[in-house]
């Protein structure tokens, strides 16, 4: 009898490390802090489901997931019609938490929180505002004693879901820039250096004087790098936190279509932080391999209910709970 239990526990015991899941997935640097600390928690809570996550960029991430080499992406770009047509495998896009992309700068001596208009970093990216006296920068800036000094302009130099963010909204306050550069993952910068990934921008303007990049909040926060307040639509100054990130969504809630692709740049409201966006995990649907798939939803579920919570501390804001709603909803359609 005793021999018939052990037995028993040895086949127990193989059939628990069989049902362990090892899922890879790639793509956006911009939720990278949120993502590898709900991966870590979860594997602890669920030691037989580990989540390997890859920063690549939301290009890369798209490929790889569309192409059927990862279990998973993750992106800030909004798929288009045509991307998603000529997919090999079909996605789910499914909103995680939502954004903030702030302009960073290293001015040596500026202790100042500085101000930036639309005019502003449009002007520096299109190469037109060249010094960091510019009668455009330093009118919004009275009583700060601005250099002399050229702007370094750093871009990411990847495909990126940051820069699509950025330079979404770039295409809607500037005309110049909409017909000279427009929106996309990767774009013709007219002047500046490219850098990969946010790690990549934050490491080199931390380190080059008088330069000015683009982050996600929270790469700004971690490197302890400045960050200026963004003239919005309604013409005020917002910083980027949780909450002007939350008021940009507000008005979003209702109107978000059934695939979730929506963008929330330049969004109205006196409130509202301008350069702010949502973004995603694409989950191939149907699953490649359902046992994967399966953890991938349980993964989901759990940071739905849990994982929400954890996002405001990491600088990043949870999704309205109407959009939490809904994708409840779609994770009982994913097969």
């Amino acid at each position: 009898m005793r021999l018939k239990l052990i037995a028993a526990g040895i086949l127990t015991g193989a059939v628990a490390v069989g049902s362990a899941q090892n899922i890879n997935g790639a793509g956006a640097t911009f939720p990278t802090p949120i993502y590898s600390k709900w991966f870590a928690e979860y594997n602890q809570i669920h030691p037989e489901v580990k989540i390997n996550y890859q920063s690549i960029g939301s290009g890369g991430g798209i490929r790889q997931v569309t192409e059927g080499t990862v279990d998973f992406g993750a992106s800030d770009i909004i798929m288009t019609d045509e991307a998603i047509a000529a997919a090999k495998v079909k996605v789910t896009a499914i909103p995680t938490v939502l954004g903030a992309v702030v302009p960073i700068y290293n001015l040596p001596g500026v202790t100042a929180e500085l101000k930036f208009s639309q005019d502003a970093i449009a002007g520096i990216y299109l190469g037109k505002i060249k010094n960091w006296n510019d009668p455009y920068i330093a009118k919004e800036n009275p009583g700060v004693n601005l250099p002399d000094k050229p702007i370094l302009s750093v871009y990411r130099s990847e495909g990126s879901g940051t820069t699509f963010i950025f330079t979404d909204w770039l295409s809607k306050v500037s005309p110049e820039w909409k017909t000279k550069v427009g929106a996309n993952s990767a774009v013709k910068w007219p002047v500046g250096i490219g850098a990969k990934g946010n790690e990549g921008v934050s490491g080199l303007v931390r380190q080059s004087p008088n330069s000015f990049g683009y982050v996600e909040l929270i790469y700004a926060e971690q490197n302890k790098i400045p960050f200026g307040v963004v003239r919005n639509q309604a013409g005020k100054y917002v910083k980027a936190s949780t909450a002007s990130v939350t008021a940009a969504a507000a008005g979003f809630a209702k109107s978000i279509p059934p695939d979730y692709r929506v963008s929330i740049t330049d969004a109205p409201g006196p409130d509202s932080y301008p350069i702010s966006s949502f973004t995603w995990l694409l989950i191939p649907n149907p699953a490649q391999d359902g046992a994967k798939g399966k953890a991938l939803v349980g993964f989901l579920s759990w940071m739905l209910d849990k994982g929400e919570s954890e996002a405001a501390p990491l600088t990043y804001a949870p999704l309205p709970q109407a959009v939490a709603d809904r994708v409840k909803k779609t994770l009982a359609t994913l097969k």
